[in-house]
């Protein structure tokens, strides 16, 4: 159980800082790794038959594309929130 009127103890604190820095720089770079996988796969000759049977880049693409936007803008904000805290 936590005690309010103890000290926090600072090597866990630490600890914990630097575990949120690794996930947060692991989001955005995952992030950009799915754009870039994302952006391939529009290019690629399934997207190509499938934009021009429906006019749009298959689903596998946009998902990709969409997940690493998503993920890029949550490591990037996570990142530099937690770098202001250091």
């Amino acid at each position: 159980m936590i005690n309010a009127d103890q000290p926090c103890d600072p090597a866990r604190t630490s600890g914990k800082a630097v575990m949120n820095k690794i996930v947060a720089l692991a989001l955005l770079v995952g992030g950009v790794v799915l754009v870039i996988f994302g952006f391939q796969a529009t290019n690629s000759f399934s997207s190509d038959v499938s934009r021009f049977f429906t006019g749009s880049p298959t689903d596998k693409a946009v998902w990709m594309l969409i997940g690493g936007l998503v993920a890029t803008v949550v490591g990037l904000v996570w990142t530099l929130r937690h770098w202001k805290r250091a």
